[in-house]
């Protein structure tokens, strides 16, 4: 699938650090409990650090507790693109940003939190960037 931004493997590697690198393009994901924004409660919207494409604002973003930032809804449907991922024996929904194809993490639905669409993006703090409003 064509992505409106794409690189070369080595480009990817020149401008994203190892720790995004393995995230955004080998599919990682960065240790529970330790990214720069699972608790934070700025106000803004949360961009990709691949290509900067505006992904999930912050009143969407929730407290689920798991360890990793978790939003209800992307700031627009076609932001991100839903795969099926059937790694680790399991079947979940791999979460991609939908202009460079970075990985971004999982959606979840049906855990009874109170949102409003019964769904978690469990998203990892390392293939995100946050730009807060200005007031």
């Amino acid at each position: 699938m064509g992505y409106e931004v794409e690189k070369s493997d080595d480009q990817w590697r020149a401008d994203l650090s190892e720790a995004e690198y393995q995230v955004l393009r080998r599919s990682g994901t960065e240790p529970a409990f330790t990214g720069e924004y699972t608790d934070t409660k700025t106000e803004g919207v949360y961009e990709c650090r691949g290509c900067g494409a505006e992904l999930f604002r912050s009143d969407t973003k929730f407290s689920s507790h798991c360890g990793w930032p978790s939003f209800y809804d992307p700031a627009d449907s076609q932001a991100v693109e839903l795969i099926p991922d059937h790694s680790f024996g399991m079947t979940r929904i791999e979460v991609r940003c939908a202009r460079c194809g970075s990985h971004l993490g999982h959606v979840f639905e049906g855990e009874g939190y109170p949102t409003p669409t019964d769904q978690r993006y469990c998203i990892n703090s390392v293939s995100l960037r946050l730009v807060p409003v200005e007031g």
